[in-house]
């Protein structure tokens, strides 16, 4: 199946039309004709199956033939990572924690941190093309960045909170602590780690260490296999 995506549908809507970009690629690039079927997600979970009735490059129109609702995650999975001095890394671990199915990601600005802008929109663009790479229907939420001990004042004490680091402290195995259908926010670290009046600041707001493995990880990495691990945890 081919997504595409359209983040305005809802259960009444009849019919709509793809932007000129959008309709160019499905007219132009992929040759689709009058009659073709196209499935397009809202990104909420929904799943539309519809059909074009104008096949034009500068705005494609469909009508909507059914819909279909997945069910949305038991468990709500939160990373906060920081970002990595190559943004290429970093759009690799949002493109493969949007394939996993992560809920929502924040850029956390750390005191170590080389890196201390983002590109936000290009940011959403890799998890839009992400989501429709790997036929996701929910689509992550991409947080604007924020400092390190903004976000641990703002965050709230639902769930697991989880602060995975470096130091030779006693840390529990992530696998060791994950409960089913728990909602989970794991902090990763920079490539030079959280410094040690961060990673107090964390536990001093309840955040629980933990270890990933017996290597030491890159961010991304750490970032994906975290993701990874509580997804796969969790699946049935």
């Amino acid at each position: 199946m081919q997504l595409f995506y359209n983040p305005e549908l809802t259960t009444t809507t009849e019919s709509f039309s793809f932007d000129k970009e959008e309709s160019r690629h499905i007219i132009k690039v992929l040759r689709k004709k009058d009659g073709a079927i196209l499935h397009v997600t809202n990104g909420l979970g929904l799943l539309f199956e519809t059909k074009i009735v104008l096949a034009s490059d500068t705005k494609c129109t469909v009508e909507i033939l059914s819909f279909s609702k997945a069910s949305p995650p038991k468990f709500h999975l939160h990373l906060a990572v920081a970002p990595t001095k190559m943004n290429d890394r970093y759009e690799w671990f949002l493109e493969k924690a949007t394939e996993i199915g992560i809920q929502e990601i924040t850029p956390i600005i750390c005191d170590r941190s080389e890196r201390k802008n983002i590109n936000q929109e290009r940011f959403e663009k890799i998890i839009l093309s992400a989501l429709k790479q790997s036929n996701e229907l929910f689509l992550p939420k991409l947080n604007p960045a924020i400092s390190f001990k903004e976000f641990i004042q703002k965050s709230k004490s639902s769930g697991l909170q989880l602060i995975a680091h470096c130091e030779e402290t006693n840390k529990k195995t992530l696998k060791s602590i994950l409960k089913p259908n728990e909602d989970v926010t794991v902090l990763i670290g920079p490539e030079g780690d959280f410094s040690e009046k961060e990673i107090q600041l964390a536990l001093e707001k309840k955040f629980q260490a933990v270890s990933l493995g017996n290597t030491r990880l890159r961010t991304e990495t750490a970032a994906v296999v975290a993701c990874h691990s509580v997804v796969f945890f969790n699946e049935n």
